[in-house]
């Protein structure tokens, strides 16, 4: 950790992963999620925005720890990276709940898995806590895209967009 915290950075780090958030809170459940047939291990609603807000926390906190010590040559890379991860964690709500595109929300979730991995391993590479703070951010997603799974699986005909008006 630096000796002088820089709070800019910090701040700009929190204010993207804020950026990020809205999209949960531009595209809600709704009704439409409430009439679909979930697993009988769906968490309840206010489990969600609870445990999104901490992971939030722990995305910026950890790419602010890897901004402040990684290396010039690094930061492209490592940051792309980054970068991609939330674009894709900012389109998952836009896709499955305001499209209704469950399936396209099931691709999408599984190319957010694979980018927080590659995002773990960049950011253990500059800072291995910051590598670590992202581990349950993984978890949470793992458990997101079975849950997206198990719905579309259950709705077969509810899952591939918001159906045309005759």
């Amino acid at each position: 950790m630096p000796d002088e915290m820089n709070w800019i950075s910090l701040l700009t780090f929190f204010g993207l992963v804020f950026l990020v958030s809205l999209s949960g809170a531009l595209f809600k459940p709704g009704e439409w999620y409430k009439t679909l047939a979930k697993p009988g291990w769906t968490p309840p609603d206010w489990a969600f925005p609870v445990g999104w807000s901490i992971l939030y926390v722990m995305i910026a906190i950890a790419g602010w720890r890897v901004w402040e010590q990684a290396d010039s040559a690094m930061i492209t890379p490592v940051f792309a990276v980054f970068g991609v991860q939330l674009f894709l964690n900012a389109i998952w709500s836009g896709v499955f709940f305001g499209m209704r595109r469950m399936d396209w929300a099931l691709i999408n979730v599984g190319a957010l898995w694979l980018s927080i991995l590659a995002n773990i391993v960049a950011f253990w590479m500059v800072e291995p806590l910051s590598g670590l703070l992202l581990v349950p951010y993984l978890g949470w997603v793992t458990f997101a895209a079975s849950l997206n799974y198990a719905v579309y699986r259950l709705n077969p005909d509810q899952g591939r967009g918001i159906p045309s008006t005759p």
